[in-house]
């Protein structure tokens, strides 16, 4: 690399990245569990577990935020909190 900065804004409006309205449950440590989320075509789902949460980046759809490994009827999905200029977004990967 040469030093300069990675310009990442073709990455974030990609065809793979979905933008999700998330119920959440804010605890008292300062923790953030995703409760259920509306995906693109209105149907919402419960996130039957939260397996674990760690920085990450979306390789597929890009971005990087928080990774939130789920259990939704009974598969394993990517779940991520996205943070920019204060602006808090969950976002999941399209299959």
């Amino acid at each position: 690399m040469n030093g300069s900065a990675i310009d990442y804004r073709p990455y974030m409006d990609s065809e793979d990245k979905v933008y999700v309205d998330v119920t959440e449950r804010r605890t008292k440590d300062g923790g953030l569990i995703p409760l259920s989320f509306v995906w693109e075509d209105g149907v919402s789902y419960a996130v039957d577990d939260v397996l674990d949460a760690r920085p990450a980046a979306s390789l597929k759809a890009g971005g990087m935020g928080l990774r939130y490994t789920v259990r939704v009827k009974r598969r394993e999905t990517f779940m991520y909190l996205e943070e920019e200029r204060g602006l808090c977004r969950w976002f999941m990967e399209r299959k």
